[in-house]
């Protein structure tokens, strides 16, 4: 890795911003929702009666497995490793569309849907704002300094 990939400037090493530590919070809550459910599913797929055993299953172990991402993000948000703030992206832009098929839902989803949806939109708010990126040591395209 090069100097500019990780960055080792006085701002990474700084006090961490509020607004870093509120996003590695909510990333931290997300992947914890995430690992829950998925245990839950897995526990009701081989200790209940469901359906079909093998893709109650499978959809534990893949939302466990996917619980992994932002774990790990919130983990480096907190130290203030900028390759963290991607993951926890991904995992708001993949929480939108899931929080709008349950806002969809003509059901007692409708709150949860509200629930993913504004920690989503806040989480994304926290990470682009400019004192988080700064934290990060992330540079914008204009702000790439003269190679010598």
């Amino acid at each position: 890795m090069t100097k500019e990939q990780t960055p080792t400037t006085p701002e990474t090493t700084g006090p961490r911003p509020r607004r870093l530590t509120y996003a590695a919070v909510l990333t931290a809550l997300e992947g914890l929702g995430l690992a829950v459910g998925g245990l839950w599913v897995l526990v009701r797929g081989l200790a209940g009666d469901p359906d079909d055993r093998q893709q109650a299953v499978t959809l534990g172990v893949t939302l466990v497995v996917l619980a992994l991402l932002p774990l790990l993000a919130a983990r480096g948000l907190l130290a203030q490793r900028s390759w963290s703030r991607g993951p926890s992206v991904i995992t708001q832009i993949l929480a939108l569309p899931v929080a709008y098929s349950l806002l969809q839902a003509d059901s007692i989803a409708i709150p949860a849907g509200i629930a993913i949806a504004v920690v989503a939109i806040t989480t994304l708010v926290f990470l682009v704002n400019p004192a988080t990126t700064q934290a990060l040591g992330i540079r914008g395209p204009g702000d790439a300094q003269d190679q010598k």
